[in-house]
C-alpha cells in the first residue's frame, strides 16, 4: 500500500501526508493572496480547480447518488418498474456495508430476523449468498446468521440488479469510481435540474485501490487529471424534456449526506439537545462534533505457523486505546476471531468459553475486524470531526462553487486508517490492553493481514475501500401536523425504556418530563392493541409510533459508539462523552415515515440511508443492513410512482392526518412488490390494517 508515513533515513526526517497536503494549501493560499483574492483568516478557505467542460451527457429517470445498500436497494426496484436508472459510487464496488466498508456480517434484529419480516430484494440477496456458499453462515460467525466475503457482496448484488434490468426492462448506467462534484438548482431553487460528475479511473502501470482513501479523495474531487487517476467530467440530466418539476428524481444515498450538504437543504448532525422527544440526550443545547465514530474493517487469516508481524510506525500513538472490552471474557482471542468470521472452509472443536460454544478457529479461517476499542475511530470535537458541519463547510469553500471536495476532514480519515492497522498488529503482537489493564492480553502471531486487489477487501492495503460509516447528515423534515417545527423520527418514537425510572424524574425539569409522558399518552392513544388500557397507566411505550405514510420496516436495537471526550481520540486514559449511551437499548420493530425521507426546501430530491430525518438516538437504531434496503426501496419506489403519476413526493403527505389516495396507492404498491411497510399485528386507531 501508499505508506502512511515515509521515513527518510539520511536526515531521520519524517514526511507524512499531512506534511504533504499543509504544503500544498499553502502554496494555494500564497498564489491567492498575491492576485488579491482571499485575506488571511483564522480558518482559510479552500480554493477550488477550474471546472472542465463535460465530456459526456447521461439522460435518467432517477440518478441515484451511492452505491450502498440503500442505492443499490433504490436501483432494484426502479429497474423493476422499467426505469433508467444512473447509479454513482465513490468506490468501484456496489453494496456499501456489506462490500466496499467490509461490514459483511448482517446486522438484524431478533424479532425481524425470526419473522422474515424484510424487504423482497433484501430476501433475494440472502438468498443468493445461501445459494453461492451452499450455507447462509459461511463464515461459521456468532454476531449475525450470515457472515461472508465482501468481494461477493459486491459481485451478488451487481448480478441483482442486473437480472432487475432484464426482469423489467429498465436500464442500468452504473458509473463506479465517480463523485458529485456540483449540482445544478433552478432559479426559484426548488429543483435539481443537473449534476456535475467526476469520474477517476486509474492511469496505466497503476494498480487499482493502491491507496487508502484519505490518499486519494480530494483528488478524486479534483476536475483536473492527476499523477494517480485520469479523470472523465459527466452531466447528469432528466432523461424527459418536457420541462416538468417531476422530469427526473435525485435519490441521497451517499454514506455521510454529501447531496444534503450540497443542496442546501436543513439538516442536522450530532447530538440533539436534550427534549421531551429525546429525554436521553446527554447535552441541553446539542453537538454537532459528537458523531458515532467510523471504522475501517480488516480481513485477518489464521494461520498454521507464526507469521512475520511488521510494527507500524505510528503504533503507540494509538496502543493506549486498544483494548478487547470491560466484559473479561472478550479477552480471550478466540472469541472476538469468531465473533465476525467470514470464512470458515472446515469447522474446528467446538470449545464452550463463559457460556458460549463456538467452533475453534482453524488455518485458512478469515475474521473481519469492527471493534469498539480496536479500530472505531471516535473523534468528538471540532478540531478533528470527521464530518463537517454547515459552518466548517462554508469557512473551508466547499459550499462555494466547483468548491466541493466531499465535505470530510481528510486528516481525521488518515487517522481512522492508522488506527486499524495499529489494531491489527495489537491483535497479533500487542501485549497491553485499555480497558483491562496489563497481565490480560497475549500475542497471536499466527495470522496474516489479507492485502491485494484480490484479497476480501479488494484493496493493495487490506483496508475497507471506505470506512463504515454509523452516521451522517439527517435532514429536519418539512412542517406536518404533529411536527410543526420540522417532522424527525425520535427516541420515544421507538425506544422501549421507562421514563418512569428515576433518573429521567431527576434529570429532566420538571415541565420536560411532564411533556414526556403526555406525548407518550398521545402517541398510545392513537393505536389500539391486543392489551389496551388507559394511557394514564402507560409507564413506557408498548410498541413504536404507527405512521399513515410508513413506507417500509426495520428493527435493531439503540446502539452507540460514542465519540470521545478529548481531542485526539486515541489521547491516553480518554474516555467516552459522558452519558452519551443513556439512550442505548432495545427497541420496538418500527416504521419508516415518508416524511422523514423528504427534505425541506428542494422537491426532487429524495433521502434515503442514514441520512433520512432522524435524532441522533433513532438513528442508532436506523443505520442497519435491513433498514438500508427498506429505506431505499421505498426511495426506488417512490421515485418511479412519482414519474408515472406526474406529482411530487411532498403532495402524497401535505395534507395528513387526512387519508390521501395516491399515499394508500404508494403504500399498496410497496406491499404487493413484496416491501412491507408494517410488522404483523400493526393496526391504527381507524381499525385498518397496513
Amino acid at each position: 500500500m501508499g505508506k502512511l508515513e515515509q521515513t527518510q533515513q539520511g536526515q531521520g526526517k519524517i514526511f507524512s501526508q499531512k506534511t504533504t497536503t499543509k504544503m500544498q494549501g499553502l502554496r494555494r493560499i500564497l498564489a491567492a493572496l498575491s492576485l488579491g483574492v482571499i485575506c488571511l483568516e483564522s480558518t482559510l478557505p479552500v480554493l477550488a480547480a477550474p471546472p472542465r467542460n463535460p465530456e459526456e451527457t447521461v439522460n435518467c429517470d432517477i440518478l441515484i447518488v451511492g452505491g450502498g445498500l440503500s442505492g443499490a436497494a433504490a436501483a432494484y426496484e426502479g429497474l423493476l418498474t422499467g426505469r433508467t436508472v444512473c447509479l454513482t459510487e465513490i468506490t468501484d464496488w456496489i453494496g456499501g456495508q456489506i462490500s466496499s466498508q467490509g461490514t459483511s456480517a448482517l446486522d438484524e434484529g431478533k424479532s425481524q430476523r425470526s419473522l422474515q419480516y424484510f424487504p423482497k430484494g433484501y430476501r433475494v440477496l440472502r438468498d443468493n449468498i445461501t445459494r453461492l456458499y451452499g450455507k447462509q453462515n459461511p463464515g461459521d460467525c456468532w454476531v449475525s446468521e450470515s457472515c461472508f466475503l465482501p468481494y461477493h457482496g459486491h459481485q451478488l448484488l451487481y448480478q441483482q440488479l442486473k437480472e432487475a434490468e432484464q426482469l423489467g426492462r429498465g436500464t442500468l448506467k452504473w458509473f463506479p469510481s465517480t463523485v458529485i462534484k456540483q449540482l445544478e438548482i433552478s432559479d426559484n431553487k426548488k429543483l435539481i435540474n443537473g449534476a456535475i460528475a467526476i469520474q477517476h479511473n486509474p492511469k496505466a502501470g497503476i494498480s487499482p485501490n493502491q491507496d487508502p482513501l484519505s490518499q486519494t479523495i480530494e483528488d478524486a474531487y479534483s476536475y483536473q487529471n492527476s499523477d494517480k487517476f485520469n479523470k472523465k467530467i459527466i452531466r447528469f440530466q432528466a432523461k424527459s424534456k418536457k420541462g416538468h418539476p417531476t422530469d427526473w428524481f435525485v435519490i441521497e444515498a451517499t454514506e455521510t449526506g454529501e447531496i444534503v450538504a450540497l443542496a442546501d437543504v436543513p439538516y442536522r448532525i450530532g447530538l440533539d439537545p436534550r427534549s421531551y422527544l429525546n429525554p436521553s440526550s446527554p447535552t441541553e443545547k446539542g453537538d454537532p462534533y459528537c458523531v458515532q465514530g467510523f471504522t475501517y474493517p480488516f480481513a485477518m487469516e489464521r494461520t498454521a505457523t507464526p507469521q512475520p508481524q511488521y510494527k507500524p510506525s505510528f503504533y503507540e500513538q494509538y496502543q493506549p486505546y486498544y483494548g478487547y472490552d470491560s466484559d473479561r471474557r472478550f479477552a480471550y482471542f478466540d472469541l472476538v476471531f469468531t465473533y465476525r468470521r467470514i470464512w470458515s472452509p472446515q469447522k474446528g472443536q467446538l470449545i464452550r468459553v463463559g457460556q458460549m460454544k463456538v467452533h475453534e478457529p482453524t488455518p485458512g479461517d478469515i475474521s473481519m475486524q469492527n471493534w469498539l476499542w480496536g479500530n472505531d475511530y471516535r473523534p468528538g470535537t471540532s478540531q478533528d470531526n470527521l464530518i463537517y458541519t454547515h459552518d466548517q463547510l462554508e469557512k473551508t469553500g466547499q459550499l462555494q462553487p466547483g468548491g466541493w471536495k466531499g465535505g470530510l476532514r481528510t486528516e481525521t480519515l488518515r487517522k481512522g486508517e492508522e488506527i486499524s492497522l495499529g489494531f491489527y498488529y495489537w491483535l497479533v503482537a500487542g501485549n497491553t490492553d485499555s480497558r483491562l489493564g496489563y497481565g490480560i492480553k497475549r500475542p497471536e502471531p499466527n495470522h496474516r493481514l489479507l492485502t491485494g486487489v484480490n484479497s476480501p477487501m479488494g484493496t493493495q492495503h487490506g483496508l475497507s475501500k471506505y470506512p463504515y460509516i454509523r452516521e451522517g447528515r439527517r435532514i429536519i423534515g418539512r412542517p406536518s401536523y404533529d411536527h410543526p417545527e420540522g417532522f424527525s423520527l425520535n427516541e420515544i418514537d421507538i425506544s422501549t425504556k421507562d421514563y418512569w425510572n428515576d433518573f429521567y424524574r431527576t434529570t429532566l425539569p420538571r415541565p420536560m418530563y411532564q411533556q414526556v409522558w403526555s406525548t407518550i399518552a398521545n402517541l398510545e392513544a392513537t393505536t389500539m392493541t391486543p392489551n389496551d388500557r388507559p394511557s394514564y397507566l402507560m409507564t413506557r411505550r408498548t410498541h413504536a409510533t404507527v405512521y399513515p405514510d410508513s413506507v417500509g420496516v426495520t428493527q435493531y436495537m439503540i446502539d452507540f459508539h460514542p465519540c470521545m471526550a478529548l481531542s485526539p481520540p486515541e489521547k491516553p486514559g480518554n474516555r467516552e462523552r459522558e452519558d452519551v449511551r443513556v439512550g442505548q437499548g432495545s427497541a420496538y420493530p418500527a416504521q419508516i415515515p415518508l416524511r422523514a425521507m423528504i427534505p425541506q426546501k428542494v422537491d426532487n430530491l429524495i433521502v434515503s440511508g442514514k441520512s433520512i430525518a432522524s435524532s441522533h438516538i433513532a438513528a442508532a437504531a436506523y443505520r442497519v443492513h435491513g433498514f438500508e434496503w427498506s429505506v431505499g426501496a421505498a426511495a426506488g419506489t417512490l421515485a418511479s410512482f412519482a414519474l408515472e403519476k406526474n406529482i411530487l413526493p411532498y403532495e402524497l403527505i401535505d395534507n395528513l392526518p387526512q387519508q390521501e389516495a395516491k399515499l394508500q396507492e404508494l403504500r399498496y404498491r410497496l406491499e404487493n412488490n413484496g416491501n412491507p411497510t408494517a410488522f404483523p399485528q400493526t393496526i391504527m386507531f381507524d381499525a385498518r390494517r397496513h
